[in-house]
């Protein structure tokens, strides 16, 4: 009975590091480089300005 579970609980493991590798490099994914501003940004600004 115990060999069933630790079974189950290895096969888990496997499971969900799979997935973790897999969608590790989807996280990865977007704009590499320094940021822009987007045009007519008013940042830095004093505030509290009403």
């Amino acid at each position: 009975m115990r060999a069933k579970n630790m079974h189950k609980v290895v096969n888990l493991g496997l499971v969900l590091t799979l997935m973790v590798l897999l969608a590790a490099p989807l996280a990865a994914c977007g704009r590499k480089g320094a940021p822009e501003a987007p045009p007519g940004n008013t940042y830095p600004r004093n505030y509290p300005e009403y």
